[in-house]
């Protein structure tokens, strides 16, 4: 792995903090700010973290901000709609380059999430503010470094099955609740060069991305997704103009 500094950018909605009182005393830096201020206790001194969000220019994801960024974190709930398919699309042209994404809580409604898994990526839910718990299924994973089992969140939405995406291609944590629902909560994909992890703990409602052990989860989950070959590029396509039914003799 190259020893250039890592670089980062936090990407979130920003709707909750401004429109809603109770939620802005929790994150009162907004959960961009709560996520960014965890990197810069678990990553190396020298990282750049930067952080965008909705009503930011091109909604701070210009062309030249997703060059100078290795892993994209994402975090939205009640605008996806409002995210432009322009930035959506050079979005997902990064990842398949290399960058990183981590998606995190209810981002997996996010247009990136779903145009990048192919299903509708829904799932079942309930905010009564039970406890989870987030059990290691994968000890030996570098996303689980130093993470206790189970991490215990006091109060989280609950997220159960089905969950409706591709199945992963590793399982590193799962998710029990009180009501006995279970959920694949941590889990990993590649698309083209990059590589991407989705991690479902981090409820707008409650102080979860202050959490120590979540702090690391996501440290770790940005080294993971660091790119193996900065400069790889989109994967080549070989014979563009012949569809796979035409005669190859």
């Amino acid at each position: 792995m190259s020893t250039a500094a890592i670089r980062v950018t936090v990407w979130n909605e920003g709707v909750h903090e401004k429109t809603d009182p109770r939620i802005a005393a929790v994150y009162p830096d907004g959960i961009h700010g709560a996520i960014a201020a965890g990197l810069r206790e678990k990553l190396p001194a020298d990282s750049l973290i930067r952080t965008a969000t909705l009503d930011d220019d091109e909604h701070g994801l210009t062309a030249e901000v997703l060059a100078q960024t290795d892993v994209l974190l994402w975090w939205g709930h009640l605008a996806h709609d409002r995210v432009d398919d322009a930035v959506v699309a050079r979005v997902r042209d990064r990842v398949l380059a290399g960058m990183g994404l981590i998606v995190l809580h209810s981002g997996h409604f996010s247009k990136i999430f779903v145009s990048l898994m192919g299903t509708t990526c829904s799932l079942k839910w309930r905010n009564e503010g039970e406890r989870e718990l987030v059990w290691t299924l994968n000890p030996t994973h570098p996303i689980a470094r130093g993470i206790e089992s189970p991490v215990v969140i006091e109060k989280q939405e609950m997220y159960g099955e089905f969950f409706d995406i591709p199945t992963p291609d590793e399982l590193v944590f799962m998710s029990s609740f009180a009501g006995g629902e279970v959920f694949r909560s941590g889990v990993t994909f590649r698309r083209g060069n990059g590589k991407i992890f989705y991690l479902s703990p981090g409820d707008e409602s409650y102080p979860v991305y202050y959490q120590e052990q979540i702090r690391q989860i996501l440290g770790n989950a940005v080294v993971w997704a660091l790119p193996e070959r900065p400069d790889a590029g989109l994967p080549v396509v070989t014979n563009p103009r012949r569809g796979w039914f035409e005669n190859t003799d």
